[in-house]
């Protein structure tokens, strides 16, 4: 009976992918790197070729000037200058700044000054342009994009100096752009800073008209009671009365004051323009908020260029999904600066409403006292109080008043914050920065393309070129990789046909047959507790190197001193007869037809005594049912009683069933792959094949690799060990290619 089969390991492909650890990142990164390297003369000629465009592009491209100025934004005026709560963007100023020299408004401002729109130096074109109308919302889009395109605005690192650059075919245009988006800056800052004090000094205005009015009605009541009671003044700081009623009224006056404060900052905030409030803000709030704002516009005036460039015509419609992102964008910018502004102005309530509660209580104590004062001495706490009330309307009056004259010269001294350092002067030299750039550029995108193009003839070649490919294919483990090899010129006229064919034999030191030991001690160790005793082999396709293979293999187990067999199953394409120089007349059709014994139709190797060769024999009608049958069982059988090792060399996979008939009473299958030649779709249909019909697969032998190619060098360590096997040519002729082979010497 013939033994079962070991079931070494599972040759399904998820086997090996579920061993897969932390390494499967750096295998991926082995592989892309292994690409590139293949395809690198793919991405240098494409690196080449966007040079070359680049270098043409610049030169044919008119010439680009790009012009600088530079400008200081200095800390503001003294903080004692200042209406109370006002205050600078302080250290946090410059991005606000920057987010405004950059903003749309700044810019459309430039452009609407020089008529942008109608130069064509601007525009970038050769003919003058035909002439367009800037209140056109396309016109004006695209103009705003071209200005963000060449106007760059950044901050000096380490200082309060922000550079602007503009670069345009004309040089004198350079200059003019950045020196009048400088002065719209200045003129801009200076309307904002007057307009938002403006406000507020205008609502103090109207509390002083109250004021005054209740600085004499006090006055009035003074005078009156003063001729009531018939005194001209009294002193009442002997009194513990009166001295609780001055502190009080005091406090009153204070949070008066502060009440006044808060509730100008509130109404001025809340009764003003959205639109207005930022810059508002930034004087009459913390740099916190100021900043948030400055930053939420100048986010969404990005968000608005894209969305106008991405809705131009000819462009996206408004149902397309990046159109709806932006605007989607746009309107959670608008409620994020909605909820800013909501925020600033509440917590200006929330200041106005506490000073009103703390104004209120100040006062109801007072009130209180006012009454302990009337039930003592009423006609001197009469007038005391209103001599009191007389002094603090008059102190509140002038110091609103003080307040409001600084208010009105707050504008002139925050509008000397901005100096001019360097003007913009039209450049002498044209920008050599925009050549090298586009070259740059060109070069990088040619990489870029050619690595793409690498990648893309790597996923459509389906022939795989290295170990980790096939048995990523497969799933099946790599027994061993044989290299390439070719008969040299030597004379070799004294060899025996055999010598002359087995490179084992005459070539024992030779990397050729490193790899065919290697294969033997694979197969040795691939089953457990046994040494595996019918060893088939097969291919996917024909012209894979089975016969070369399998000859070589004999030998070397051969060499072991164990009696081998070499039977040659391919009966309709047989080449061992011819490989080894024997008589095909009698062979393995002879015995199953039983005209010849199996000792009758075994030949002997001279060179190898331990090594019998059964050849094909005559070529029958019917070699599928020759096999299947159970004279062939049989015949096996009776070999395993004689043989170590039997070495069956059958038909390729594809091409005839011979093959899966065979494997089922085969201890190991080695399916054979050439380099170069198997792609995915063969071995995946050899290897389902065999499955399918219950044959485990032992392992695949890579057949006529190059061990110098970027796959293989210096895998399992072959390149390395030169005592182990010398890749030269050797007396019989045999020489171990590194990739100069046509690949001839193997079949």
């Amino acid at each position: 009976m013939i033994p079962s089969r070991p079931e070494n390991f599972s040759a399904e492909p998820d086997s090996r992918a579920a061993s897969a650890g932390p390494a499967a990142t750096d295998a991926t990164l082995s592989e892309a790197l292994m690409t590139i390297r293949k395809r690198k003369y793919v991405i240098l000629a494409a690196a080449l070729l966007g040079m070359i465009y680049g270098f043409y592009k610049g030169s044919t491209q008119p010439h680009l000037f790009e012009s600088y100025g530079d400008i200081e934004i200095r800390s503001g005026s003294s903080d004692q200058y200042r209406i109370a709560g006002s205050t600078g963007a302080g250290g946090n100023r410059l991005p606000t700044e920057v987010a405004i020299l950059k903003s749309d408004t700044l810019l459309l401002t430039v452009a609407e000054d020089l008529d942008l729109a109608n130069n064509q130096d601007f525009l970038g074109m050769t003919q003058r342009p035909p002439h367009v109308n800037i209140e056109d919302p396309n016109v004006r889009q695209a103009t705003i994009g071209r200005m963000q395109a060449i106007v760059s605005v950044a901050n000096i690192p380490k200082t309060d100096i922000i550079r602007i650059s503009c670069s345009t075919f004309n040089a004198k245009l350079s200059a003019d752009i950045i020196n009048k988006l400088i002065d719209a800056y200045i003129k801009r800052s200076f309307t904002s800073r007057v307009s938002s004090t403006q406000r507020a000094s205008g609502w103090l205005t109207s509390q002083l008209d109250e004021l005054k009015h209740q600085v004499e009605t006090s006055q009035n009541q003074v005078i009156d009671l003063q001729k009531r009671i018939g005194v001209l003044s009294i002193d009442p700081t002997h009194n513990q009365i009166s001295s609780s009623l001055e502190e009080l009224t005091t406090a009153a006056g204070t949070a008066q004051i502060a009440r006044i404060l808060a509730e100008s900052r509130y109404r001025v905030l809340s009764g003003m323009d959205p639109n207005s409030l930022d810059q508002t803000v930034a004087n009459t709030t913390n740099n916190v908020a100021a900043t948030q704002l400055a930053t939420l516009r100048s986010q969404r005036e990005t968000d608005m260029a894209n969305y106008a460039k991405l809705t131009a015509p000819g462009n996206l419609g408004p149902n397309h999904p990046q159109v709806k992102a932006a605007h989607a964008q746009i309107e959670e910018l608008d409620k994020a600066i909605k909820q800013e502004q909501d925020r600033v102005i509440a917590q200006a309530k929330q200041t106005f409403i506490a000073a009103q509660a703390n104004e209120q209580q100040t006062r109801a104590a007072l009130e209180d006292q006012k009454s302990e004062a009337y039930k003592l001495r009423d006609d001197l706490v009469q007038y005391t109080l209103l001599q009191r009330d007389f002094e603090s309307n008059r102190t509140l009056y002038e110091g609103l008043l003080e307040k409001l004259q600084t208010a009105r010269v707050q504008a002139g001294l925050d509008s000397t914050e901005i100096d001019i350092i360097d003007q913009a002067v039209p450049p002498a030299q044209p920008s050599l920065k925009s050549k090298s750039s586009i070259m740059m550029l060109n070069t990088i995108i040619g990489i870029v393309l050619g690595a793409i193009l690498g990648f893309i003839l790597e996923s459509l070649d389906t022939n795989l070129h290295s170990v980790a490919e096939i048995e990523a294919v497969s799933g099946l483990h790599s027994l061993a990789l044989i290299p390439r090899a070719r008969r040299t010129g030597i004379d070799t006229s004294n060899l025996s046909v055999i010598q002359r064919n087995l490179a084992t034999l005459s070539s024992p030191k030779s990397q050729f047959t490193e790899a065919f030991r290697g294969l033997r001690t694979s197969l040795l160790l691939s089953t457990a507790g046994k040494l595996p005793k019918v060893i088939l082999l097969t291919s996917a396709t024909p012209s894979e190197g089975k016969t070369t293979v399998s000859t070589n293999l004999a030998c070397v187990f051969a060499q072991r001193d164990v009696r081998v067999l070499l039977i040659d199953a391919d009966l309709r394409r047989p080449t061992v007869h011819h490989r080894l120089g024997l008589n095909g007349k009698v062979g393995l059709t002879s015995v199953l037809t039983g005209s010849h014994t199996l000792e009758q139709a075994i030949q002997n190797v001279p060179e190898m005594p331990s090594l019998d060769i059964l050849v094909s024999g005559p070529v029958p009608p019917f070699p599928t049912e020759m096999l299947s049958s159970e004279t062939m069982a049989e015949l096996l059988e009776k070999c395993r009683g004689i043989y170590t090792h039997i070495l069956i060399d059958s038909p390729p996979l594809l091409s005839v069933t011979d093959g899966i008939i065979l494997g089922r009473d085969a201890d190991a299958v080695v399916l054979i792959v050439r380099h170069g030649k198997s792609n995915k779709h063969t071995i995946r249909r050899a290897r389902d094949l065999l499955l399918r019909a219950g044959v485990h697969i032992t392992g695949i032998a890579l057949n006529a690799i190059d061990l110098n190619s970027p796959e293989y060098y210096g895998y399992y360590g072959y390149s390395g060990y030169s005592g182990y096997g010398s890749a030269g040519m050797d007396a019989a002729g045999w020489e171990s290619q590194s990739g100069k082979s046509t690949g001839k010497g193997q079949k």
